[in-house]
């Protein structure tokens, strides 16, 4: 609360900074009075001053220092001494330190009981700055709190370790033990830690002594904290609690599904719980509901490719097929094109399993295997269903890939997914499959091969210079492809769709480095695709017919004029995408 000196001074400084005028505050004050609220909170609601000009009169007539962090970043493991729970429910953000003190932004310096609490709870003596609402809000969306640390604040473990025989507790007493509320909070911080970090799977995982808990960001495993292996059993029975499974059932595998909602986000978590030597192991896959669909230029996708890709979808009938290994972004590909294709003219029927995204507009179908309910026998209803076009989440066997073909042949447009590791391995794999080839040749309009690499961050990414052993590596994969004059440069740029290419025989490529910083993980945030797209030419017809190998399929596709996903990593890296090691992590067999 302001005390009235302080309100005084504040009117005072709102007139001699000419942020208001006289007639102006005296409208205020009046109206302020009329709505019972003090003047700051009237002005601020009012939006009658700036956010960052009031808080800095503010903190001029309280007698406090000031502080915009709405432009910093603040060190990581500054942010990492404040859980961030606690950070939120005090609105204090630490973001330096200075002569040995730690400088914490708060939105009420003045409650003296909290400024002691969290300097004993961050072990130092702090300099209490006033930070408007937007500055402690910029510095929270960047916080990447310690898990360990949160799960301190979170539980109480010797709490729990005072039940060294959990494990032979009855499922009534495992029941009543997981609701108490240090277990809870300890799931909501690890759930919570992963929203945060925008991790796309939790493994926790049972050791002899011990409980790892991993996540998976940017399609990275990464060992994050130990636990106590006494809280085992009752975590695991937290989660399966919230997921309706048998608490009681350790001998089997188990799968369920709940969900959780984080920074006004709701998340749909897959779980899947497996007997292991050393207890169950728990992997547990986020699906962002509120992410939005990326357009098929946001995923990567760039002048050739994107031509190919185009070319396929809007054709009157036929297939498009995405590859690639698990978790390669295969079905987020095939929910770009929908959204290229939505229409109100046109009915758009998926088969999916499980639904990651809701889309307005689309007829989406949850394959549910229980009740008989799978691709083959769920495809087969579509096609009574009128539609033009079918999404197909993935052709498992040859039952559903001959309706897909049969779809493909009657007039539809068919998109669906197949697990190869290339774009040329399609063609076999049908084959395999004991689709004529014929058929594959006449329904076939579009195969996309893709893997994921991580991208640059954009705030510490280091501009370098190749070293001879990458100069050769890149003008082997790229020399056909890159400009061999200037005059070559425009055409070459509008061909392959970048905007930065250098000339084929450079001494050395520009290309970038991971450096690191408080927004990434070790130099990289978020991911993009590498990819290969080919058409069916009648040159592939003709391999089709003879059964032709994959490499050779490849071989064909690449002569067609086809850009290998090699070539398209190292065009990213020389557009500041991503990394050489990147591309030879996922590529290397190219």
């Amino acid at each position: 609360m302001l005390s009235v000196e302080s309100q005084h001074k504040i009117e005072e400084l709102l007139l001699t900074n000419k942020l208001l005028d006289k007639a102006q505050l005296e409208v205020a004050k009046v109206d302020a009075l009329k709505e019972s609220k003090p003047l700051i909170a009237y002005i601020a609601e009012k939006n009658l001053v700036g956010e960052e000009d009031l808080t800095r009169i503010s903190a001029k007539a309280m007698g406090f220092p000031y502080v915009n962090l709405t432009q910093i970043s603040a060190p990581e493991d500054i942010t990492r001494m404040l859980p961030r729970e606690m950070a939120e429910t005090y609105m204090a953000v630490p973001f330096g330190m200075q002569q040995g003190r730690l400088a914490v932004g708060m939105l009420d310096p003045t409650n003296i009981q909290a400024v002691d609490f969290l300097s004993r709870k961050m072990g130092h003596t702090v300099t209490v700055y006033l930070a408007s609402r937007a500055s402690i809000d910029h510095i929270l969306a960047e916080f990447r709190s310690d898990v360990a640390a949160d799960l301190s604040a979170a539980m109480d473990v010797e709490r729990v370790d005072d039940h060294p025989q959990a494990e032979t507790k009855s499922p009534k007493d495992l029941q009543n033990l997981v609701q108490d509320a240090p277990i809870t909070r300890a799931l909501n911080a690890i759930l919570d830690y992963a929203a945060q970090s925008h991790a796309s799977d939790i493994h926790i995982e049972p050791r002899e002594k011990e409980l790892k808990i991993r996540y998976r960001i940017d399609g990275i495993l990464q060992e994050t904290m130990t636990l106590p292996k006494s809280i085992e059993p009752a975590l695991i029975s937290r989660i399966k609690i919230l997921a309706n499974l048998r608490i009681d059932e350790h001998r089997v595998p188990q799968d369920g599904q709940f969900q959780i909602s984080s920074e006004n986000n709701e998340i749909d978590l897959r779980i899947a719980i497996s007997p292991v030597v050393w207890g169950e192991q728990v992997v547990i896959r986020l699906l962002d509901k509120d992410s939005s669909i990326l357009t098929l230029d946001a995923l990567g996708f760039r002048g050739r490719s994107l031509r190919v890709i185009a070319d396929g979808i809007h054709k009157p009938h036929g297939m498009t097929l995405s590859t690639g290994p698990t978790g390669s972004g295969k079905s987020t590909t095939l929910y770009a094109i929908v959204q290229e294709l939505k229409d109100v003219s046109v009915n758009i029927v998926t088969l999916e399993d499980p639904v990651e995204y809701k889309m307005d507009g689309i007829n989406q179908i949850q394959i549910n295997t229980d009740v008989g309910l799978t691709f083959a026998s769920g495809l087969r209803s579509i096609l009574r269903q009128d539609p033009n076009i079918v999404l197909v989440g993935e052709i498992r066997d040859k039952e559903t890939a001959d309706l897909a073909i049969q779809a493909a042949l009657t007039g539809h447009v068919v998109l669906s997914t197949l697990h190869t590791n290339s774009g040329a391995g399609v063609l076999p794999r049908m084959l395999d499959m004991g689709i004529e080839p014929f058929l594959i040749a006449s329904t076939i309009n579009t195969v996309i091969g893709q893997r994921l690499v991580r991208k640059l961050c954009e705030h510490c990414k280091v501009q370098a210079k190749s070293g001879e052993s990458e100069t050769k590596s890149i003008i082997a994969t790229l020399g056909a492809v890159l400009p061999k004059a200037k005059e070559e440069m425009e055409k070459a740029k509008k061909d392959l769709g970048y905007e930065e290419l250098p000339l084929a025989d450079l001494p050395e490529f520009p290309i970038y480095v991971a450096k690191g910083c408080s927004k990434c993980v070790k130099g990289y945030k978020g991911r993009i695709g590498i990819y290969e797209v080919f058409s069916m030419t009648e040159h592939m017809e003709k391999l089709l017919l003879r059964h032709a190998t994959t490499s050779e399929i490849q071989n064909q596709a690449t002569a067609d004029g086809m850009l290998t996903m090699k070539q398209d990593g190292y065009l990213k890296v020389l557009n500041g995408f991503t990394t050489l090691e990147e591309v030879a992590r996922v590529a290397a067999d190219y």
